[in-house]
C-alpha cells in the first residue's frame, strides 16, 4: 500500500459512517491513537482535540459510527509497549500514532495493521519507513522536518541576540531525532562563531543544575528541542530563560506561552529580553 492510499484511509475513516449507514447500519469503525505525551499535556490535547474535529466535520463523531480508543504512552518505552498491545488487542481499522516510539512499540506488534504517524523527525533513520518517497510495510505519514534544518533554529538565535557566542541545545539524550538535530546545530556553529554545548534533560533537578551553571558566562541562549521530554519540563525550561536572561529558541509557540509565567516574564523568555 502507498502513502496516498495510506492518507486516504485515515482522512476517510470519517466518511466509513456515512457509507456503512447504507450497508451495515449497525456497524463500528474503530480508530485507535496512541500519543506520545501525557493525558493533561497542552499540546497533545490539542492535536487530539483537532483531529476530532475534523472527523466530526465529516461525518464521524466519536462513538456515532466511529470508535477512538486513546492511550497516552508519556514517550515511555514500557508504557508504550502496553498500550500499543491494548490498542492492537481492540482491532481497530487504523491507529494514528504520534512520536518515534509510539510507532515503533506498535510495530513491533503488528506489521499488518495500517499506521498513519505524526510528529516524526527521520522516519527512515528510525527504521519507521523504507524510503519517504516509497514508504513499504505498513505505516506511513507526515514528518515534522528534515534535521538538517535545525541549523536555521541557531541562525534565528544568533539574529535575537547578535552577541551570541555560546549556545546551550536543550534535548532528550535518548532521542535519536534529538542527537541529529544536535549534529546540525553543531555544523552551523563554527560559520557563526558560536560553541555549542547540550542539556540533557532528565530530571527537573538536573535541568536547574545546568541552566545555572551556563548561565554564569556571558552572550549565551538556549535552543529547546521540541519533543515529549522537553514539553514535560516546559515551564520549568521558560522560567529559567526568563530568570537568567537567556534569549531562547523554542520547537512550538507553547512554550512561549507557559502559563507559569506573568506576561512580563514571557515575553523575556521568548525574546530574551
Amino acid at each position: 500500500m502507498n502513502r496516498r492510499e495510506f492518507i486516504t484511509l485515515l482522512g476517510g475513516a470519517a466518511a466509513w459512517p456515512l457509507a456503512a449507514r447504507a450497508q451495515q447500519p449497525e456497524q463500528m469503525r474503530r480508530i485507535g491513537v496512541l500519543m506520545n505525551r501525557a493525558a493533561d499535556d497542552p499540546e497533545g490535547q490539542a492535536s487530539v482535540a483537532a483531529f476530532q474535529q475534523v472527523l466530526q466535520q465529516l461525518g464521524g463523531s466519536d462513538g456515532r459510527k466511529v470508535r477512538i480508543d486513546i492511550r497516552w504512552g508519556e514517550n515511555d518505552v514500557d508504557r508504550d509497549r502496553r498500550y500499543a498491545a491494548e490498542l492492537i488487542a481492540l482491532t481497530p481499522d487504523i491507529i494514528l500514532a504520534s512520536g518515534t516510539l509510539s510507532v515503533t512499540a506498535l510495530q513491533q506488534v503488528t506489521r499488518t495493521l495500517p499506521i498513519v504517524f505524526v510528529n516524526i523527525t527521520d522516519p527512515v533513520g528510525a527504521g519507521l519507513v523504507d524510503t519517504l518517497a516509497r514508504p513499504g510495510g505498513n505505516a506511513t505519514g507526515f514528518m515534522n522536518y528534515e534535521s538538517s534544518f535545525s541549523g536555521k533554529k541557531l541562525q534565528l538565535l544568533k539574529q535575537i541576540a547578535p552577541n551570541l557566542t555560546r549556545a546551550a541545545v536543550v534535548k532528550n539524550p535518548a532521542s535519536a531525532a534529538d542527537s541529529a538535530q544536535f549534529g546540525a546545530i553543531q555544523a552551523m556553529a563554527s560559520s557563526l562563531g558560536v560553541e555549542v554545548s547540550p542539556i540533557n534533560v532528565r530530571d527537573a533537578e538536573e535541568i536547574e543544575r545546568a541552566v545555572a551553571a551556563f548561565a554564569r558566562f556571558p552572550n549565551g541562549g538556549l535552543i529547546v528541542m521540541g519533543g515529549p521530554s522537553t514539553s514535560a519540563q516546559r515551564d520549568l525550561i521558560v522560567a529559567l530563560a526568563a530568570q537568567h536572561k537567556l534569549p531562547a529558541v523554542y520547537a512550538t509557540r507553547v512554550a512561549g506561552e507557559a502559563p507559569a509565567l506573568c506576561d512580563h516574564e514571557r515575553a523575556q523568555a521568548v525574546r530574551g529580553g
